[in-house]
Parts: structure tokens; sequence; C-alpha cells
């Protein structure tokens, strides 16, 4: 899919209710899983013991973890939009984050995001968006969360000293 293009950060006020686009598919591998548990810590059978879950998981194989689908987003949004005359963007956080069905190892998933809110801060502006992780060929999602970015423009630029992300 091609990659929006936003001309600054108040064009988002352009999107507000509105589908932003739909990321393109990226495949969670057993590897991707194995990296995201070393990292975490997190080694649970049902994600990394593939020869257990085949026999013992409801899902008849490994599932990735929720955080780590969670953590793909930052990543399909990039590949999703760009916003121009940007100085940097924030994760600020998540207003609420569910994950109504497992990604079996092996599928793809992909990000639908919608602009639900946008408020102007010092600087720049706060974004909300509705982001739903879809799974290939699954009828429900993966993950549907309320993810809030801060914006800040480029023009902005001097006052960043002063910016306090949080609040």
């Amino acid at each position: 899919m091609a990659k929006i293009i936003l001309d600054g950060i108040q064009a988002f006020n352009d999107y507000v209710g509105q589908e932003l686009g739909v990321s393109d598919w990226v495949q969670v591998t057993q590897d991707k899983i194995q990296k995201f548990a070393d990292a975490t810590g997190d080694h649970q059978w049902i994600h990394v013991d593939v020869a257990r879950a085949k026999k013992e998981s409801p899902f008849g194989g490994p599932i990735a973890h929720g955080y780590l689908t969670l953590s793909l987003i930052s990543g399909l949004l990039f590949g999703l939009y760009e916003v121009k005359n940007t100085k940097l963007v924030i994760n600020y956080g998540l207003n609420k984050v569910r994950f109504p069905a497992p990604v079996p190892v092996g599928k793809k998933v992909r990000a639908r995001a919608s602009v639900t809110e946008v408020k102007d801060i010092e600087g720049g502006v706060e974004v909300e968006l509705a982001v739903t992780i879809e799974i290939e060929g699954g009828t429900k999602p993966a993950c549907a969360a309320a993810v809030v970015f801060r914006y800040i423009a480029a023009e902005a630029a001097d006052r960043t000293k002063k910016y306090r992300p949080h609040r």
C-alpha cells in the first residue's frame, strides 16, 4: 500500500474520524517470537516450545506474545504514513489495549489505523489513533489499541528543550 504523506502535524486534523489506511502484511515467525521472548524474559511454553505447543496448546501450535503483537504497531504505522516538517515523535502511551485473538506462528498481520483525536500541546500535537492488528484470514483482530503519539513540529525546535513529555 502507498504511504500517506501528511504535510505537517496539523494535517492530522483532516483525518479525525477517518481511516489513515492499512499497512503492508508482516509475517510473525518463530524466530521473531523467540527473539521477543529472549528480549523480555517471557519464555512461556505456549510461545517458545514448538513441540509442546503443537501437542498441548488449544491453538495447535505456538502463538505470538500479545505484547509482541502490540510492539509491532509502531513499525507498521511508520510504514503506513509519514509526517513532514516534524522535529520528533514520542510514543506517549496507550489508552486501551485488548487482544481478542492469538497470532499463530507463521501468520501475517497488518495494522489498520484511524485518527480518533488531535489535541494541541506546547510545540506540537497529541494524536490518538485507533489501531487494529488484523490477522491474515482471521475473523477477529489480534489487537485493538488506542495509541497516543506526540508530534513536535520542526518550527518548535527551540521550544523542545523545555518540552516535558510527562505532565
